[in-house]
């Protein structure tokens, strides 16, 4: 089944994670890994720690700033990809990358820009999201000098 939850959701969950986490409240196991990787981005954490402030930017496109909460969600996906290998050969093909990067934050990073070029390309041509073409751009930048 594909949960696909709205822009709000995500808000709340992402804050919610936050605040439980700075509470010392107990986590289930995905608010743990949002809280590492909310840990890895603390330029967030003041957008994170108020969900009506949260909630009433969903209004306010800036084109030159990045989004705290999509931000997060790729790294989300991205880690959720590596734990179930899907499509097969993302984990190792992340794993490469971290290995060349020295560095999982940043291998993710450069595996955000394939994912959001595969979204797109997806959604231009109408067609299911190409994985082969997502795991040959993640190795990509892996064998890159």
């Amino acid at each position: 089944m594909l949960i696909q939850p709205s822009q709000a959701d995500v808000r709340r969950f992402f804050c919610g994670a936050y605040a439980k986490s700075r509470s010392g409240a107990q986590l289930e196991p995905i608010e743990i890994l949002a809280s590492q990787w909310i840990d890895e981005h603390p330029q967030y954490h003041a957008e994170l720690a108020d969900v009506d402030a949260a909630l009433a930017a969903m209004l306010e496109v800036d084109p030159h700033r990045d989004n705290p909460f999509l931000h997060l969600s790729m790294h989300l996906s991205i880690s959720e990809q590596c734990s179930i290998d899907q499509p097969r050969g993302i984990r190792q093909a992340v794993e490469l990358l971290s290995h060349r990067k020295e560095s999982l934050h940043e291998a993710h990073h450069a595996t955000m820009e394939c994912l959001g070029r595969m979204i797109f390309e997806s959604q231009r041509s109408g067609k299911m999201p190409d994985g082969n073409t997502y795991i040959d751009c993640v190795q990509r930048h892996a064998t890159k000098d």
